[in-house]
């Protein structure tokens, strides 16, 4: 299976290069996360199974509300999908966090609502694998990690199982700030490595490789925040990072894998 995942950007510029890309790779799997409604019609014009739901809602001061979606696109069978709720953190963030996106709305943060995951089960011959699309929320580490558990909440050991998504996963000194002006604590700042660290521990727990491991997926944080995960019954040959981002402030990522 030849597997891709890459953040395009919800505000990207070059709508055009970017649907190019995807519908002139050679893929099996296709996840993409913040993909907005006008770029989601139109990857439902390819020839192959998709599967999508609201990534986040972006409420902007005007009172106008921006959805963007997470998609999984396949060119194997997509027999069932499913979503996940993730838990609404507005109302519980610090004051220093709501005056910090207020600062930044000009670099496009804004309050996020109605926040979910995609879960979709593929037929790969006479196999079920499960694949997980996940945006995770860039707020704190702990509640990054607490949203990552709730999705393998929905894993079935059964299937094989494909995780795909932007973690926003930091784990630089010059980025980490954003983690305590985003709600949390001091410590989730000066211990900029203990997120990769708790986060990877949770990978091997769940059985599952992290293919991109220690490959920069993203160009200011330079950081890995992209990832695929797959289960024990793959085997990787090749992963890497692709180095035109397509009008994302992302790389998209690949990875070959044999079952």
């Amino acid at each position: 299976m030849i597997i891709y995942s890459w953040n395009m950007l919800y505000r990207n510029a070059e709508l055009e290069r970017a649907f190019d890309f995807v519908s002139q790779t050679d893929f099996d799997l296709f996840c993409l996360q913040e993909v907005p409604p006008v770029f989601l019609e139109r990857l439902k014009t390819l020839p192959c199974h998709i599967a999508f739901e609201i990534d986040t809602e972006k409420h902007l001061p005007s009172g106008k509300v921006e959805p963007m979606y997470n998609v999984i696109l396949s060119h194997y069978p997509i027999v069932s999908q499913g979503i996940i709720p993730f838990e609404d953190y507005w109302a519980t963030l610090p004051m220093r966090t709501r005056l910090f996106v207020r600062f930044m709305r000009p670099w496009h943060f804004s309050e996020t609502r109605n926040r979910h995951g995609l879960f979709a089960d593929l037929m790969k011959n006479d196999t079920r694998v499960r694949v997980f699309n996940l945006h995770l929320v860039l707020l704190q580490p702990a509640m990054r990690l607490k949203e990552f558990e709730r999705a393998m909440l929905e894993r079935d050991p059964e299937f094989p199982t494909i995780v795909c998504g932007d973690f926003n996963t930091l784990e630089r000194p010059h980025i980490t700030p954003l983690n305590w002006l985003l709600g949390g604590k001091a410590t989730d700042t000066l211990f900029y490595t203990r997120e990769r660290s708790h986060i990877e521990r949770r990978f091997v727990e769940h059985s599952l490789t992290n293919v991109m491991r220690g490959k920069a997926t993203h160009v200011l944080s330079r950081s890995q925040l992209d990832h695929i995960l797959v289960s024990s019954v793959f085997r990787v040959q090749d992963a890497s990072v692709l180095s035109d981002r397509y009008g994302s402030d992302h790389h998209p990522i690949v990875a070959e894998v044999v079952q």
